[in-house]
């Protein structure tokens, strides 16, 4: 085994919705590290406590977790705390990007596009934000992933339904222009000003509907890679998308999801922070189109893995 790292936890699993992707994710990751001879190791936090992680005495730790409890800022926060060097973002960043309402307005402060939105308690002011964001619109809790939730909302008669279904994964439901269009994804490897943009992937969905299904199991769905755009337009996206990442504070590795209009206009919609790492995901796909093959984006990821809020780690106990 090599000793470059040390010892290394693949944390995955965990409590959240996404937990059946992020279990995909940690032993694709894990079985990728042992390739390259890395001393990783499993560690399912949904299973075991922070105790335990303590216990392990991990010299650093790859981050495979999506949603709550992992991809949300709680564990980079745990993780600052105990001295453990982790891969991804730190945890503001983490929280900021998890929570799309906060990162529609960290965008927006920053004069980047994102689609008009409201955010909504409750049903009293469905018919309003219809009227002010028009039809069709898109309903969606704003801190789950994997579409979880999500419905296109095509008629009034629809918006109550919608509502209750994307309330049963959060408190609040945000609501959101729809942008029609041509679905882009791109992946973002580095940090501050060596951060930098991985080859465009289109996404063409069966009738347009990129549901859980269709993104982590069913091989009806197309990736484009690198997308079909000029490369005027595949620059400024690129840029865009990076500019996106560093306007959050975003670290190591990431993954915003676009709409490109009609007209050409490119749209921010969401940023992952701790993307899919399955036989489905794009980072992967990504990294590939430029030679960069699954075991050699793990262990660049890996790489990277710091502390991000102190100077120095703490002792682990």
């Amino acid at each position: 085994m090599s000793d470059t790292f040390g010892k290394v936890g693949v944390l995955y699993g965990g409590k959240s919705a996404e937990r059946e992707v992020s279990l995909m994710s940690g032993t694709g990751v894990h079985e990728a590290l042992r390739s390259r001879g890395v001393d990783a190791h499993l560690f399912d936090t949904g299973a075991r406590s922070l105790t335990e992680l303590v216990s392990e005495r991990f010299d650093r730790v790859f981050i495979a977790l999506h949603g709550r409890y992992g991809e949300d800022g709680t564990l980079q926060g745990a993780l600052e705390l105990m001295g453990v060097p982790y891969t991804g973002s730190g945890p503001m960043a983490s929280s900021l990007a998890m929570d799309k309402i906060m990162t529609k307005r960290v965008w927006l402060e920053a004069g980047l596009p994102t689609p008009g939105y409201a955010a909504l308690e409750s049903e009293a002011g469905l018919d309003a934000v219809a009227a002010r964001l028009g039809m069709p619109l898109i309903m969606k809790p704003p801190h789950e992933g994997s579409t979880l939730g999500i419905v296109k909302v095509s008629d009034r008669s629809q918006l109550r339904a919608a509502y209750q279904e994307a309330v049963k994964y959060d408190k609040v439901v945000l609501a959101e222009q729809f942008i029609a269009g041509r679905e882009l994804t791109v992946a973002i490897l580095g940090t501050g000003a060596g951060a930098y943009a991985l080859p465009l992937i289109e996404i063409v969905a069966p009738q347009g509907n990129y549901d859980y299904e269709h993104k982590y199991f069913s091989d009806d769905t197309q990736y484009l890679c690198p997308a079909p755009v000029s490369e005027d337009v595949a620059r400024d996206v690129a840029d865009l998308c990076v500019r996106a990442y560093r306007a959050l504070g975003c670290e190591g590795w990431g993954r915003a999801d676009v709409m490109l209009d009609a007209q050409g206009r490119a749209w921010l919609l969401e940023l992952n922070t701790s993307p899919g790492m399955t036989g489905h995901s794009l980072v992967p796909m990504a990294a590939k189109a430029v030679g960069m093959h699954y075991p050699e984006l793990c262990m660049r990821i890996l790489d990277e893995a710091r502390c991000k809020v102190g100077q120095f780690a703490m002792l682990k106990v």
